[in-house]
């Protein structure tokens, strides 16, 4: 069955069709604000698994403590690199660049850095934005 060809049909179909064009172009062209804060990390020596629990926890809580920060990633699933000794990295989004410089010194950085710092021999940041 063949449906008839209206100016309405064509009038939609393109509408439609503009509407997706608009949407794959933004998506295309958008590029976030947002900052990515990635940190490598080589723990001491001794320190535990449930020290480097409790500050890998300690990540994931300071999305709830400070607002600019969005998202946090702390499981890593793959480490490339031996020689490096490097074992885990976390990620946390920062909603801005802004956001970042002020978690620097803030309150629950500080907090969480006195269950981070005591088992962390070193550790290499990467922060990333558009």
């Amino acid at each position: 069955m063949k449906l008839p060809v209206t100016w309405k049909t064509i009038s939609v179909t393109t509408a439609a069709l503009s509407i997706f064009a608009v949407g794959v172009l933004f998506g295309q062209s958008y590029k976030p604000k947002s900052v990515i804060h990635v940190v490598t990390v080589k723990w001491n020596e001794d320190a535990t698994e449930a020290q480097i629990s409790e500050a890998l926890k300690g990540v994931e809580t300071i999305a709830q403590k400070y607002d600019g920060v969005s998202r946090v990633w702390t499981r890593s699933i793959k480490v490339q690199g031996p020689e490096s000794k490097v074992t885990a990295a976390f990620v946390m989004e920062f909603e801005s660049e802004k956001a970042l410089a002020d978690y620097t010194d803030s309150a629950a950085q500080k907090e969480w850095y006195e269950v981070y710092l005591p088992v962390r021999e070193l550790s290499r940041t990467f922060d990333i934005t558009n």
